[in-house]
């Protein structure tokens, strides 16, 4: 065979592939993340996004063949950088008002959450009584099946 790998050469490159790739999964598959509630309030989007969603438009625009969304947040990050303190003030007081309003909305969020968990908390503390009791009583029970076992 001229210049050719041999069936064994390429079956053992493809067991050590896959046993990186195993690797790298496995730190993936271990790591559980809370979930996350659909109906906490999303933060608020920073000075530059304001600004963003204005240009946006402008740039779309200007440029209709533009299908790249890199190019427009490109065009939109040098120009933010050329702007004065002061041509950047109407967005961050923008951004500023959305975060008031923000702070309110999750202070009545956390409030709903706590009233919740404390409701949750109290039905379980009466559930977990009455499964304490039933449990034993079926220890009792239990107890003298063993022995007839013997």
């Amino acid at each position: 065979m001229k210049g050719g790998k041999s069936k064994s050469e390429s079956k053992k490159a493809d067991t050590k592939l896959a046993v990186k790739k195993g690797a790298a999964n496995a730190g993936k598959k271990g790591s559980k993340k809370a979930a996350k509630d659909p109906n906490k309030p999303k933060r608020p989007a920073s000075a530059f996004f304001v600004f963003m969603e204005e240009f946006r438009k402008k740039f779309n625009e200007e440029n209709p063949n533009n299908k790249a969304v890199s190019a427009v947040g490109k065009a939109a990050g040098q120009k933010w950088k050329s702007m004065s303190e002061a041509d950047k003030a109407p967005y961050v007081a923008k951004a500023d008002k959305r975060k008031v309003e923000y702070e309110k909305v999750m202070k009545a969020y956390n409030k709903k959450q706590a009233s919740g968990a404390n409701a949750a908390e109290e039905d379980e503390s009466e559930k977990s009584v009455s499964e304490v009791n039933d449990d034993e009583e079926g220890d009792e029970g239990s107890e003298e099946e063993d022995d007839d076992d013997e």
